[in-house]
């Protein structure tokens, strides 16, 4: 485990993502597809007793079945005798392979060396092999800081608030939005949460919806850092958003 108070914040890149079924609903899918999410379907059923289409709704947590609609990133700025800053920006739209591939020169151009780590909450479990495996099957190279193929467990460039906050205790699943509450991190007010992503995006097509809710949690992972760490709290104006 690394020691996080010995991090320099200007090394570290928050994100998170949000994904969607990649199709707007069951009956929309091909035949080859439909017969593939049936097998999946059967696996994630036992002991719900739920139809195929009734489960369709949970096929963007899976990145065989789901697309990335939001990639949003963030960090710290040095507060050089003031306040700390936060700037945050997105990569977004219904191209998923554009928006991959904007993310993917970020990395390239500005996260290529062992000195920046990738932060995210649940991030080993999701953001970063989903986003991994939608650039495989998109047909781009992983940036150098998400291909851990051959790597040793301390080599891995990702840091994850989750697992931070496990201590060794793998027994459950802590969500962000507990942590925010346990340690009083304000979070701006959004009006939508996770569950609601797939049927903005499929229903109103508003990705700039979802990209103000994706931008917010990229704050409040840093956020919860800085509490890890017992640090100051960024203050909500000196959140920025780059163009």
């Amino acid at each position: 485990m690394r020691n996080i108070e010995k991090l320099r914040l200007e090394h570290l890149l928050f994100l998170d993502i949000e994904t969607v079924p990649q199709a707007a609903g069951y009956s929309s899918l091909d035949e080859n597809t439909r017969y593939h999410w049936n097998k999946k379907a059967n696996i994630l059923s036992r002991g719900e007793e739920m139809t195929p289409e009734a489960l369709y709704e949970r096929a963007g947590i899976y990145a065989e079945f789901g697309k990335i609609v939001c990639i949003s990133v963030g960090f710290i700025l040095p507060g050089e005798g003031g306040p700390r800053k936060f700037r945050s920006k997105s990569f977004a739209g219904h191209d998923e392979k554009k928006l991959l591939q904007d993310f993917c020169n970020l990395l390239n151009n500005h996260y290529h060396s062992d000195q920046y780590l990738l932060v995210a909450h649940n991030g080993k479990e999701f953001d970063f092999p989903y986003i991994a495996r939608r650039v495989l099957i998109n047909g781009l190279k992983l940036p150098y800081v998400l291909d851990i193929a051959g790597k040793k467990p301390w080599e891995i460039r990702h840091l994850d608030t989750m697992e931070l906050w496990k201590f060794g205790d793998y027994k459950s699943f802590t969500s962000l939005d507990l942590l925010t509450h346990v340690f009083g991190i304000p979070t701006p007010k959004g009006d939508i949460d996770g569950s609601q992503v797939g049927r903005v995006y499929w229903e109103e097509g508003d990705v700039d919806r979802i990209k103000t809710y994706c931008q917010k949690d990229t704050l409040t992972v840093a956020q919860l850092l800085l509490k890890y760490r017992g640090e100051e709290l960024i203050d909500a104006i000196h959140f920025h958003v780059a163009d």
